[in-house]
């Protein structure tokens, strides 16, 4: 299968080097920028990869953009953030797909692999995660503002090898300024989705992303949700087995779970006219 390969970009000078490296065998790349202030443009253009640029206002309507507003050469798009890395065996899988054998299928979802201070975080992340990167031009949208839903119109097929990815590459400060933002979008989500209509019955169902969500669903219902957050990873998910990091991540996931409820609290404040 011949792809063109899609990267979003804000300030990802640190980061882009590997990424792009990671892709060079590809013909056709596409950074799409939200108009970064460092070197992210210049490492672009050492590549000689197309840049675009484009106002950042939420995740889906940036990847909906780079889907539908681009033209590329192949009919088939990878997306891939910039602190993500494509190995040489996952490219070899897709490089190996038969468009010709699996002509009803227009989405391709993929694992990840988590990295923290050297090394895979597999229990404490919550592996595994399926997300839909590899689509079929013209038949898949983006939902949801962040941690983005790929919906598509023909049938999902599932990959075997992962795409890994280094969230904490740009450092701590980093990691809690992006997750700060993160936050203020997930909550404003979660108070726009809000309903008390969970199916229970998805819990079993054979999709591990409707699964995922449903499991979700359920854990931002419950009281205390943050400490349940890093109880479940680092005990139940066996997090301890990753160590040190392991220990980190957790409570840095229950941190960001906290912010999460913090500002769900302040909106719904906000919305009833409420001081904070």
């Amino acid at each position: 299968m011949r792809v063109s390969v899609l990267v979003l970009t804000l300030n990802e000078e640190v980061n882009l080097t590997k990424c792009l490296s990671s892709v060079s065998w590809c013909d056709d790349i596409v950074v799409l920028d939200s108009f970064s202030t460092d070197k992210t443009e210049a490492i672009a253009e050492s590549f000689g990869v197309r840049f675009v640029q484009r106002k950042f206002d939420n995740y889906a309507a940036q990847r909906n953009y780079g889907i539908n507003k681009i033209k590329y050469k192949n009919r088939w798009v990878f997306m891939v953030d910039a602190d993500e890395v494509v190995p040489d065996n996952l490219y070899d899988e897709i490089k190996q797909l038969s468009v010709e054998n699996n002509k009803d299928i227009t989405l391709f979802r993929m694992r990840r692999k988590d990295f923290f201070m050297g090394r895979w975080i597999k229990h404490s992340s919550g592996y595994p995660t399926w997300t839909g990167r590899l689509l079929k031009i013209g038949r898949v949208t983006v939902k949801r503002s962040i941690n983005e839903e790929y919906h598509t119109d023909g049938k999902i097929g599932f990959l075997k090898e992962h795409f890994h990815h280094f969230s904490f590459n740009k450092g701590f400060n980093s990691w809690i300024e992006k997750h700060n933002r993160y936050s203020t979008m997930e909550a404003e989500t979660m108070v726009l989705e809000h309903t008390n209509n969970i199916k229970k019955s998805n819990l079993f169902h054979k999709d591990p992303v409707i699964r995922r969500k449903t499991v979700k669903a359920l854990i931002y219902s419950m009281p205390f949700r943050p400490p349940l957050i890093f109880f479940g990873l680092y005990f139940f998910r066996l997090g301890f087995l990753d160590r040190g990091p392991g220990l980190i991540f957790c409570i840095l996931r229950a941190f960001y779970e906290f912010m999460i409820d913090c500002k769900v609290k302040e909106i719904k404040r906000r919305d009833k006219g409420l001081l904070i």
